[in-house]
């Protein structure tokens, strides 16, 4: 037989095109269309239905960016359509490639009652099935013109990212406006030839079937007459049917489909544009429900669902009754998907507990999985914190976006810091908009790395971003595939259904120990340096708030701030969403982020302000209050008392130019330029800085990376590097050395001081910063010789390689710390601490001038200056703080980099503060001393072990403890903790290696 496949191939895709696509809709009449424009930000719903439209034609342009308009469309249903089903098609000038990315709307009856969302794949709103003929049609589209951010010349600067510099030209066409015909035996003759189409596609051109289904789409076109293509579908259809029904082989790959619209909780629109994104999505999604029985969808980010419940209560009463129902699904068990690599151990911790009491509280549902498919990495502490909130599965689909390496992996247990294993899975389909292509199931079978001893994998299938979700013809593709020779098969499944299966089907599977880093968008550790400042002193500040509180609730009867603090907490964790956090947002996110972070500081001062006062008492006595989990100058961790500070230090010349700062346990020579050319250990008689190099040396980069601007900075950026080494001004101070220069079109001010009795060298650096596609370093080139170094992530530390051996270490050449790093050789570490940077990159150099010692260089990351999608990236004045710890140990470096971020308050009152709970072992950190969020007035304590070491430990409670339960992150006995033991007030508890505890005191 001669190869006729491309002949038949291209005529299937032109009948579809040109005449069988347009088909579905035979016949149609406009509507009439008028318009009012909401002067400013959006207007409660009674408000747009009330107010009087214009009249505007289809092919006018409309929606200035960030604007509302309130479309009023109305129609008589024509006679001659009796006995027909009948939608309308409304198009506000949608680009069908574009969903989630441009105009949307959301579609009213005139009593305010939603219908569903408008997107460019779901423009259909259903009249009648069938109509009688002559019914009135009155419909009202709440329509925002948002912007087109990520266009198809994608990463161009644009001040479309913030409505104060966005304009007002109209952004978009009135396209169609019409009342149809819809002719489902056509559209059902569309979605069989779309399937075999795709499939056939897919298949080995020597396989059977292959043929089978060509023959079988070239009978079906030789049946439909394509000038009475209605007349005709249903004999093309029956040419189609013995290839639709033939069964998948039994060895074929299995698909959980998983309705899902993943929707960015901010990130190329503002927060409030995501509210109204979400009620879109959730109207379609619950309208979808009822049309199709086996549907089920799933929806993550309680955050989200709240904005339904408190800002869509119309929408809210349908999607409580989906729920109900077991179709609509909440899923994740986390407030928002957060990015995993920067919150601090407590945030992420509350991430869970805050999202798996909303969906306790709103539904009685506690799911068991953390869903985050597009989160830009994940930290390795993160596996017990999930085990810890109650749950026992990861999803992710993120890490198939690597550059450099495939993970070796689809299903497998993922290993922590502390040893807790949760069984991960990657979906194959290597998307979280998959929309049920024949290209995308085939993908899925042939990428699945598990073959052989596991065949299922998960699809989460829908349109994000306000795309609308999963459509009607999404079901209809998974109709078909659900047992079809040449495919994999596809069920709709619940995100529980998929891992129960997957995990009895695979129940040794293999195990990846570690952080699951992301081979890309590492630069999201630096961008937009002031909110992860305003994160960082956030997750400090409420820990102090709830340190402070609860002892003065314990001791003086202080009204502890629940609803306070679990609104804030709640704002934080909004903030950390993964295009928050990370820097990925319009300028206009990032403006409301600082504003937002400055009322949070402003309310827990006040908070912690009032606490103190309480606790303080009057008098003038200048107490020190300690909120680090270490004493501090005699000042107790956890309480206030009077700080002893003994020594002093000296601020001497140097020959040759600069100064020396000596304090008799550090000597620190800062040279001419302002650079640490020696910071010598006395006590160790041990030089920290490398020969012929200098610390706090200033480094400039070119930072153009190929996409991505905000998200990535590629490896090439390393190849040209300007050291900032000229100065304007260096004068001594007491105890401190200022340090003034200029370069490009910025200015720093540097001051190093040394305080006495302490080993840290503190660099405070302030950056006038207004360079264009730059990225700053500040670098310490170290005397140690060291294969791997220590940077903190959530309730512990990570090991990272220093050397590049492989391809997996050489990919990871920026990385993320929380308040440390540190290296060492046995028995003598550096620790470099910060009090609000995260990015960082450790090399190692051999030196070959003599001295054959080992260069080991830290290099914080400060600033970055990216264009895209915020134009002004960090331009302005940042101030942050580090410190250079030589000779530090481990403790020592957990213990400074504490001490940087919290530091103490000075308050005037008569006596002492006890600690409420102390700790007599330095290895256990307290990370949070709280009331129980149940209001039962019991004391919440949760500590680590932090040195990475078995610890064994006494916890004294500093009042009369009734009974002590070790509990879950929500607060609730848990048998995964070996129990304490207790002797009246003072608790004993044995812990592994970085392992997490919570003890529920009540009090006596």
């Amino acid at each position: 037989m001669h190869d006729d496949r491309s002949l038949v191939e291209a005529r299937l895709k032109r009948v579809l095109d040109e005449r069988l696509r347009p088909a579905v809709y035979p016949e149609s009449v406009p509507l009439e269309v008028a318009v009012w424009h909401a002067p400013d930000e959006p207007v409660p719903v009674a408000e747009g239905l009330a107010a009087q439209p214009e009249p505007i034609a289809v092919g006018a342009r409309w929606g200035a960016p960030w604007g509302t308009s309130w479309f009023r469309v109305t129609g008589t249903v024509p006679e001659a359509w009796a006995g027909r089903t009948v939608e309308a098609l409304l198009d506000l000038g949608f680009d069908e490639n574009m969903p989630g990315f441009q105009c949307e709307g959301l579609v009213y009856r005139p009593d305010g009652t939603p219908v569903k969302g408008l997107n460019p794949r779901n423009q259909w709103v259903r009249i009648g099935a069938p109509v009688e003929g002559g019914e009135e049609v009155r419909l009202h589209i709440e329509a925002a013109s948002n912007p087109v951010i990520l266009d198809y010349h994608p990463f161009l600067p644009t001040r479309l990212g913030d409505k104060e510099t966005a304009g007002s030209t109209p952004q978009y066409t009135l396209t169609r406006m019409d009342l149809a015909v819809f002719d489902e035996t056509v559209w059902q003759l569309v979605l069989d030839l779309e399937v075999l189409g795709e499939l056939m596609a897919e298949l080995p051109v020597e396989s059977a079937r292959r043929w089978e289904i060509l023959r079988a789409v070239e009978k079906a076109l030789d049946a439909v007459d394509l000038q009475d293509v209605g007349g005709t579908a249903a004999q093309a259809r029956v040419r189609l049917e013995t290839v639709l029904s033939e069964p998948a082989v039994p060895s074929a790959h299995r698909i959980s489909a998983v309705g899902h619209a993943h929707i960015d909780s901010a990130w190329l629109w503002p927060l409030r544009e995501t509210v109204r994104k979400v009620a879109r999505t959730t109207s379609n999604m619950t309208a979808l429900l009822d049309d199709e029985p086996e549907f089920v969808f799933a929806m993550s980010q309680a955050q989200q669902w709240a904005w339904v419940r408190d800002h869509r209560p119309e929408v809210w009463a349908r999607v409580k009754k989906a729920v109900a129902d077991g179709r609509f699904v909440p899923a994740g068990a986390m407030w928002v998907e957060s990015d995993t690599n920067m919150p601090g151990s407590e945030a992420m911790a509350r991430q869970f507990v805050h999202g798996k009491r909303f969906f306790l509280d709103e539904f009685g549902i506690e799911n068991e999985e953390a869903w985050l498919p597009d989160t830009f990495g994940f930290a390795a502490g993160l596996p017990q914190i999930i085990k810890a909130a109650g749950s026992k599965w990861l999803l992710t689909q993120k890490i198939s976006w690597s550059q450099t390496n495939r993970f070796p992996h689809h299903t497998f247990r993922w290993e922590g810091i502390d040893g807790t294993r949760i069984f991960t899975h990657f979906p194959p389909v290597d998307t979280y908009n998959c929309s049920m292509k024949g290209s995308e199931i085939a993908h899925a079978a042939r990428n699945f790395k598990d073959k052989g001893v596991a065949r299922h994998s998960l699809a989460p299938t829908g349109w994000g971003d306000g795309g609308g979700g999963t459509t009607r013809e999404m079901i209809a593709k998974a109709a078909r595939l659900r047992d079809l020779e040449g495919s994999a098969t596809v069920a709709w499944e619940t995100p529980a259904e998929f891992f129960t299966k997957a995990e009895a089907e695979y129940p040794e599977p293999p195990v990846w120990v570690g952080e699951l880093y992301l081979e890309l968008h590492r630069a999201t550790l630096t961008s937009q340096a002031r909110t992860k400042q305003g994160n960082r002193r956030s997750e400090h500040l409420l820990r102090e708030a709830e340190l402070w509180a609860a002892t003065a609730a314990v001791r003086a009867g202080f009204a502890y701030p629940y609803e306070e603090l679990d609104r804030i907490w709640k704002t934080v964790l909004l903030h950390q969403f993964h295009d928050i956090l990370p820097g990925s947002s319009i300028a206009w996110v990032h403006r409301e982020a600082r504003r937002t972070y400055e009322a949070v500081a402003a309310e827990l001062d006040g908070i912690i302000g009032a606490a103190q006062r309480a606790l303080a008492g009057e008098g003038e006595r200048e107490l020190v209050f300690n909120a680090a989990p270490h004493g501090r100058a005699g000042v107790a961790a956890g309480g206030a008392g009077t700080a002893t500070v003994e020594g002093r230090t000296t601020v001497t010349g140097r020959p040759g130019g600069g100064h020396i700062l000596d304090n008799g346990i550090l000597r620190v020579e800062i040279d001419a330029q302002g650079l640490v050319v020696s910071a010598f250990d006395i006590e160790a008689d041990r030089e920290t800085v490398a020969p012929g190099r200098a610390a706090n040396l200033l480094q400039l980069h070119p930072d153009f990376p190929n996409m991505w601007d905000a998200w990535d900075v590629d490896e090439f950026y390393r190849n040209t590097v300007t050291d900032l080494t000229e100065v304007d001004d260096l004068v001594p101070e007491d105890g401190a050395v200022r340090i003034t220069r200029a370069f490009g079109s910025s200015r720093v001010t540097q001051v190093l001081s040394l305080a006495p009795g302490e080993r840290r060298l503190l660099i405070d650096t302030e950056v006038d910063w207004h360079e264009t596609e730059k990225f700053l370093k500040l670098a310490f080139p170290l005397d140690v010789h060291a294969e791997r170094y220590a940077s903190e992530t959530q309730f512990g530390h990570f090991h990272r390689p220093t050397h590049t051996n492989t391809s997996w270490e050489a990919a990871k050449f920026e990385a993320c710390n929380h308040r440390f790093v540190h290296l060492e050789e046995p028995g003598w570490g550096v620790a470099v601490v910060n009090d609000s940077t995260y990015g960082h990159d450790v090399t190692r150099t051999v030196r070959s001038d003599g001295d054959l010692g080992t260069t080991t260089t830290v290099r914080v990351s400060l600033l970055r200056a990216p264009r895209f999608p915020d134009p002004e990236t960090d331009q302005g004045v940042h101030r942050f703080r580090h410190a250079l710890v030589p000779g530090a140990g481990i403790g020592d470096a957990v213990r400074e980099g504490w001490r940087i971020n919290v530091p103490e308050r000075l308050v005037r009152g008569a006596e002492e503060v006890a600690p409420l709970v102390t700790v007599d072992q330095d290895a256990v950190v307290v990370t949070a001393v709280k009331l129980a969020d149940d209001g039962s007035g019991d004391v919440v304590v949760r500590f680590h072990e932090a040195h990475g070491g078995r610890a064994r430990a006494t916890l004294t409670a500093g009042f009369e403890v009734a009974g002590v339960t070790a509990t879950d992150l929500l607060e609730r006995p848990s048998d995964e903790t070996t129990a304490p033991v207790v002797h009246s007030n003072r608790i004993s508890v044995r812990l592994r290696p970085f392992e997490l505890m919570t003890l529920r005191l009540s009090r006596a």
